[in-house]
């Protein structure tokens, strides 16, 4: 099935709905527009037409001009970094960037409600690692070394903000969410794939960097590097999260194609990581997730899991094409063939939510942005997946 039409009118509804391509207003949020910008790209590599890479490269401007400022019900105003407007606008991500949640953050001596804070705006670590990947790729195939300087003085920004010393045992960790102007935690728990994200995130920044001579050496990221593999020391990834299994192997992949490109002796961490992947894949499917109706469904984390799956075949390639990258011990391509067994969950999660009718669900409808593009990722996951 050529899935480009869908795809198509799937993206061009999204970027008329939130104010991308339309009069109406920017209606921006950080997770559904890192994925989007990454189906833009794919969709201009396959296509060599320029307007989905204007798409993409306006889209990164609108977040940055929405995300990266405050809120228009916010008596602050201007950039959330405190930078002057034309400081701002050369160095957007300085701040750090904003949610895009419904409600404003909570303030400082306000009752925590958790049901509320999910609704409430601020910053997450795992948000801004997804944009510091989304404008790192679109550094890569425009080759325009702003992206990914941006996308490093992002990663500088989070990595000072977010990494704090646990008062038992000394440990670096990192908080969950932190205020819009990241001077307070508003959830001080970590995210258990954060630092995992966060390495392999800044890993790709600096092979991205090595491309280009104009990056400067104070953005160099291997302080933050060393802190993030001290951090993932000992930690089991495991999941029978959907959304959270994909994610390990899409970060799977990206440590593969890493470990061609820029060489990264990270074989040991790409084996465990396939481990921890089919150990929750194994929970996933005893659970039968999938046997529920839409309305019991979140369709967004099942498509996690529907892009993180199309990574098995594509890591398979790699290893067949670049072998000499992987003659060490047989644990890759062997786990490589055991994950190949799930390869049909991806097809029954994109066919379930490709019915009119599962896509008319109040579960659906409630994130439909999210769900719309991340079912756009899934059915077309280069974009997204494969570094360039």
């Amino acid at each position: 099935m050529d899935s480009a039409p869908i795809i198509d009118t799937i993206m061009n509804g999204f970027a008329d709905r939130t104010g991308l391509d339309s009069s109406v207003p920017p209606r921006r949020y950080l997770w559904t527009d890192a994925f989007a910008v990454c189906n833009y790209l794919g969709r201009y590599r396959q296509t060599n037409k320029k307007e989905p890479l204007r798409a993409a490269l306006t889209l990164v401007e609108q977040v940055h001009l929405t995300l990266g400022r405050h809120r228009e019900d916010d008596p602050r105003s201007g950039w959330i970094s405190g930078l002057s407007e034309q400081e701002g606008k050369a160095h957007p991500t300085r701040g750090g960037l904003r949610i895009g949640k419904s409600m404003k953050e909570r303030r400082p001596g306000e009752p925590f409600d958790e049901r509320l804070e999910w609704d409430r705006d601020g910053q997450y670590f795992h948000y801004l690692v997804k944009w510091m990947h989304a404008i790192d790729c679109v550094a890569r195939i425009t080759g325009m070394s702003r992206y990914n300087l941006w996308a490093l003085e992002l990663a500088k920004t989070a990595h000072t903000k977010f990494t704090h010393t646990s008062l038992f045992g000394g440990r670096k960790l990192l908080y969950w969410k932190m205020s819009v102007d990241l001077s307070y935690p508003l959830v001080t728990s970590m995210g258990q794939h954060d630092p995992l994200d966060g390495l392999i995130t800044y890993q790709q920044l600096m092979a991205t960097a090595s491309r280009f001579s104009d990056i400067p050496a104070e953005l160099d990221l291997s302080r933050e590097i060393s802190d993030m593999k001290t951090m993932c020391q000992g930690l089991n990834w495991a999941t029978d999260d959907a959304l959270g299994i994909g994610g390990l192997l899409t970060d799977a992949l990206r440590l593969t194609q890493l470990i061609i490109d820029a060489g990264l002796p990270e074989s040991d961490r790409l084996v465990s990581l396939l481990e921890d992947a089919e150990t929750g894949l194994n929970a996933f499917v005893r659970r039968a997730d999938l046997d529920y109706p839409a309305a019991q469904r979140l369709a967004f984390r099942e498509l996690g899991l529907s892009i993180g799956i199309h990574t098995i075949g594509k890591m398979r390639q790699l290893a067949e094409q670049h072998h000499e990258n992987f003659s060490w011990p047989a644990g890759f391509n062997m786990k490589l063939t055991d994950l190949s067994r799930f390869a049909p969950l991806s097809r029954s999660i994109e066919s379930f939510w490709l019915e009119p009718a599962h896509r008319q669900s109040e579960s659906w409808l409630a994130h439909r942005d999210i769900n719309e593009v991340m079912l756009a990722t899934s059915l077309s996951p280069d974009g997204y997946l494969i570094l360039n």
